[in-house]
């Protein structure tokens, strides 16, 4: 790919590269799918399926002479495969757009929703004929080939956090990871990620719930644990494509903008029991969009939105664990107090995890939390609460490293010192490294979440996007401290100055 003029940088050539993985996954699944059931047919017209385009050696392992390639395959690739997958006949209208009603099942609906608007960059067929040669040589029947190939897609997800823009799909797996093992979600509960990006969150979910299963009839239930959203084209391809090679047959992952229903239409049919998400922030909302939440609640921050919609979507009794940068926490009046009061008052607050700045370098430096609550509702809350008191933990950088980066990711192990204190609670003064603050405390200081905080801020060399990304959020905190100061200065003199 590198050698090819139509592609420029590493979001380009993952793109390019899953959606061709897409397809041969696809088709693995399925001749499973085939071997099951005597009578499926492929939502796919039958000469379009890997099968019989992009395979290159036949059975018995030798070359195939007439195998599509340079100028032809581009072709074939450009002007009928990918408009038919997206639903258009193609230029020859040889071959009918792929059609999907509402009684399409969900894996064969994902096979059009992928094609939407992912891109096919390459300009040489040669090229392109050498990389689908490389990848149809995978055997994914092939148990020891599957597992090898699901381990280089990790990977390539993971090489994501450094291919600009598109680090904000990928969450480390170590963190979805302890995240998902706080959470222990259980067979015959639903898992859901609202803003899903490659699908690490679910795919922790599986792998956890996987290892419950005993019985035939615990697959069954497996195979129905997750449910998915995303609204950008390309990690949609990445969390559909990370699903199947997981053996989900019929994912309920959906191509859709998460936030653009009414927080409203949400009933018990819309709620999953366990929800663990890494929701974007930074970004602004659209008007249109902040119409689908109650006055109080309408907040700029896409990831104030998001919170409120989680808490809309967790089932009675359900639990949730959700990466949400500094700016929530120190926010103290309007959308941002509102929603957070809303948390304390119907959900119990139990636990909120202090990250280090580099979780996710080199994507970001952005400071992050997790914060952890359920459905349910503390013995002890006072009235018109669910929360009585909240845990505060801040989680330094294991001994010896400055920086995550690169090269030196988080591991799940790094997570060690929080998973012992987990089960055996107590306050660590050791600059104040864990706290138990109870909710009139919170309410008393404006529904301010700043507890526990790093001892010092590290130097650290930013590129300038990151530089810029980093102090815009360091301000809109800045502005929240002020703000809540000038409030407590107003209400001592007792005087109101309208800004």
């Amino acid at each position: 790919m590198r050698k090819d003029s139509g592609i420029n940088g590493d979001a380009q050539r993952i793109e390019q590269m899953v959606w061709i993985i897409f397809l041969k996954v696809y088709d693995a699944q399925e001749m499973m799918w085939e071997d099951a059931d005597p009578n499926y047919q492929s939502i796919i017209p039958e000469d379009l399926r890997w099968r019989n385009w992009a395979v290159h050696k036949d059975f018995e392992g030798k070359e195939i002479k007439d195998v599509k390639t340079d100028e032809l395959l581009l072709k074939f690739v450009n002007n009928t495969l990918f408009p038919v997958l997206r639903g258009q006949d193609s230029d020859d209208k040889k071959y009918k757009g792929v059609r999907v009603t509402t009684n399409t099942p969900m894996h064969k609906t994902i096979v059009r929703e992928v094609f939407q608007e992912v891109n096919q960059y390459m300009k040489n067929g040669v090229l392109l004929r050498q990389m689908i040669n490389a990848i149809d040589d995978i055997d994914l029947l092939d148990t020891d080939d599957s597992h090898a190939f699901g381990a280089i897609y990790e990977k390539i997800l993971k090489d994501l956090q450094s291919a600009g823009n598109a680090g904000e799909f990928y969450t480390p797996r170590a963190v979805t990871d302890f995240m998902i093992g706080r959470l222990n979600p259980q067979l015959g509960e639903t898992v859901g990620d609202f803003a899903m990006g490659t699908g690490g969150f679910l795919i922790s979910a599986l792998e956890h719930m996987r290892k419950q299963c005993v019985k035939p009839e615990d697959y069954h239930l497996w195979q129905q644990s997750i449910v998915g959203q995303e609204w950008k084209p390309f990690p949609y391809l990445l969390a559909v494509t990370n699903v199947l090679l997981h053996e989900i047959k019929d994912p309920q992952l959906y191509h859709m903008d998460s936030l653009s229903s009414s927080m409203s239409d949400y009933e018990e049919k819309g709620k999953v029991n366990v929800i663990a998400m890494n929701p974007p922030y930074g970004g602004a909302t659209s008007n249109s969009t902040k119409k689908n939440f109650k006055q109080e609640f309408r907040s700029s921050e896409t990831a104030d939105l998001f919170m409120v919609l989680i808490m809309q979507r967790l089932a009675e009794n359900g639990r949730a664990g959700v990466v949400v940068p500094d700016g929530f926490l120190f926010g103290t009046d309007g959308a941002k107090r509102a929603i957070k009061e809303q948390l304390l008052r119907r959900f119990r607050l139990h636990t909120i995890i202090r990250l280090p700045g580099s979780v996710f370098a080199p994507y970001t430096s952005i400071a992050t939390n997790i914060l952890f609550f359920d459905n349910n509702a503390d013995d002890d809350a006072p009235e018109g609460f669910c929360t009585a008191r909240t845990w505060f933990y801040r989680l330094d950088m294991p001994e010896g490293m400055l920086h995550f980066n690169k090269s030196q990711s988080i591991r799940l192990e790094h997570f060690n010192p929080v998973c012992e204190w987990w089960d055996n609670r107590k306050e660590l003064d050791e600059s104040e490294k864990a706290r138990c603050i109870r909710v009139e405390e919170l309410m008393q200081n404006g529904c301010s979440f700043d507890q526990c905080k790093f001892p010092k801020e590290e130097e650290e060399v930013l590129r300038p996007e990151e530089l810029l990304k980093k102090y815009h959020e360091e301000r809109s905190a800045l502005d929240a401290k002020i703000d809540a100061q000038l409030r407590e200065i107003e209400s001592i003199l007792g005087i109101k100055i309208d800004a």
